[in-house]
Parts: C-alpha cells; structure tokens; sequence
C-alpha cells in the first residue's frame, strides 16, 4: 500500500511542469495563430488584388472586343452600301456604251438638215418630203433621250463650264462679257448626272480698247453651228 501511494506521488510530480514552460507554449500557440491569420489575411488581399487584375484584364478584353465588333458592323454596313450604289449605277448607266453610239445618229441626222438649203426646197416636193421626214427622226431621237434622262447640252449665252464644255476657240466680241459661250460647234449630252460628251463651244474673249473686233475666215460667225466632220 506504501509502495502505490509513493508511485502516485512520483506520478503527480512528473506530470506537473513548471509554470514558464505553459507560458511559453500559450506564448507560442498565440504567435502560431497570429502567424495563422497573418497568412490568411495575406492570402485574402493577393487574392483580392488577383481578382481586380482579372476583373480590369476582362474589361480590357470586353472593350477590345466591342471596338472590334463596332468595327466589322461599320465596314459590312459600308460594303453593303458601296455595293447598293454600285448595283443602282450598273443599272442607271447600263446603256451608256449603246447611248454613245447613237449620239453620232443624232449629229449625222442635224448635219442632214442643215446641209439642204431651204431654196432648194420650194418647188421639190420629194426634198422636202425627205428633210420632213429627217426631221421627224431627229425629233423622235430627241424624245426618246429625254424619256432615258439623256440631256442635250447646248449652252450659248451660258457662261463657260470646264466640267461640261470644251473650248475650241476664243470670238472676240464687245457685246459679251468674257468666257461666255457664244458658237456651240458640237451639242454635248449628259445621262443623269455622268457627262456622255462635252459641248464643243466657242467662247467670248475681251476686246482691247480702241481695237475693232475681226471675224477671220477660221472663226465661225457667234451663234451659228459648224460641221464637224468632212
């Protein structure tokens, strides 16, 4: 009995520990946990900052993507309109080549009629029969361009216009202010807004002071129609 009391006194003093040593592990466990949230609060803001960096990088991407989107709407809307107005052209001016032809009908039937002199037509009943009747095709031609937007360009007394008229010569000529159209030697034509032909014009030009103006062999008399071809 003696023994056992003295075992359970050696065990009460062996598993007793100095009061420093519980000390220091508190100290420590406190300093683990410490450390412990340190960690976790560390964790906690990189994994925040990574965060914000793949919300800014995926706004960054958003914005990239809808400029590139914004751009493919822009330039498929541009195509299809290029593509409109290439498709109304090739309609609009489709009889261009056709027209071009027909303008040199259009002058051989003018020339016709201006070639015959009209004594020559009193007394010949079939002469006169026959500029009837070019008359009447130079006029159904003239109606038939004007039913396809075809217009004639015959500009005298209109003033000079690079981008519809080509100058030929200059008529000195007091009685009209300088650069305007006085002789049309060929009528220019114009489909829809495209210039087919420019008029072949002859144009005023300023009169020296004291110098009487001349009218050589070369240049027509202003407002007549010359031929243009032999």
């Amino acid at each position: 009995m003696a023994h056992s009391e003295k075992e359970q006194a050696g065990d009460g003093v062996a598993n007793q520990q100095p009061a420093g040593v519980e000390d220091q592990d508190a100290a420590s466990g406190a300093d683990r946990a410490a450390n412990t949230h340190a960690t976790q609060d560390a964790d906690t803001k990189d994994g925040e900052v990574l965060a914000l960096e793949d919300v800014a990088r995926l706004e960054e991407e958003v914005a990239s993507l809808k400029d590139q989107l914004l751009r493919a709407v822009a330039e498929t809307e541009n195509v299809r309109s290029r593509a409109r107005r290439e498709r109304e052209d090739g309609i609009k001016y489709a009889g261009v080549p056709l027209i071009k032809d027909l303008l040199s009908v259009a002058d051989n039937l003018e020339r016709a009629m201006s070639s015959v002199p009209l004594e020559s037509l009193e007394g010949d009943e079939a002469l006169k029969n026959l500029v009837t009747g070019v008359e009447m095709t130079a006029r159904e031609l003239q109606t038939v361009f004007e039913r396809h937007k075809i217009e004639v360009i015959d500009p005298v007394g209109h003033s000079f216009d690079p981008h519809s008229h080509e100058a030929l010569f200059e008529v000195p000529d007091p009685s009209q202010a300088p650069g305007k159209v006085v002789q049309v030697v060929q009528v220019g034509y114009r489909l829809h807004d495209r210039l087919l032909r420019p008029a072949r014009v002859g144009i005023s030009k300023a009169v020296d002071a004291g110098t009487a103006p001349s009218q050589t062999e070369d240049v027509p008399a202003p407002g007549s129609k010359i031929d243009t071809q032999a």
